[in-house]
Parts: C-alpha cells; sequence; structure tokens
C-alpha cells in the first residue's frame, strides 16, 4: 500500500450542523477528532508505507478510528458500524 498524503479535512457543514445540535457540548469522539489535527499528520507515516502500490486509508483516520474502538471495547464490526452511523464519528 502505498501513501497519498491528506490533510484533514474539514467537516462538511451539515454533518458538524447536526452533530451539535444532538451534542451541544461534544462527545470525546468530537474532541479527539480535533486534537488529531495536530497529533497525527500523515507525513508522520510516510516511512512505513511503500512508494508504489494501490493508495491505502489514511493514517491518522485508522488511528483515531482505533482509538475510539479501544475506548467504547467494541469488535472491529461495531467500530465499522459507528465509523457508518454515528454522527459523532462522523
Amino acid at each position: 500500500m502505498s501513501l497519498k498524503i491528506q490533510p484533514l479535512v474539514p467537516i462538511p457543514e451539515e454533518t458538524a450542523r447536526v452533530a451539535q445540535l444532538a451534542f451541544p457540548k461534544g462527545t470525546v469522539a468530537t474532541k479527539l477528532r480535533d486534537a488529531f489535527q495536530q497529533l497525527y499528520q500523515d507525513e508522520s507515516f510516510q516511512t512505513l508505507y511503500s512508494r508504489r502500490g494501490p493508495p491505502a486509508f489514511s493514517p491518522w483516520r485508522l488511528a483515531l478510528v482505533t482509538v475510539l474502538q479501544f475506548m467504547e471495547n467494541l469488535s472491529d464490526r461495531q467500530a465499522a458500524d459507528a465509523v457508518r452511523g454515528r454522527i459523532d464519528w462522523k
């Protein structure tokens, strides 16, 4: 897998609006995402990837989901469901 450097992209306006309405004080997931912008940059992981091959998922995304999965004691399938269905994980 190769690494295509990707910055932490802004949350879509509508997603942010709905999350703010649902969780006015925020959640651990929303606060961690903000912190990850400064903690994890794809460039930090660049030496772990090949220069050739299909692009991998962005390491900062994988790191964030792994931390959230561990914090909530979720299986891989449960974490995948949370990524798809929970507004605070989006």
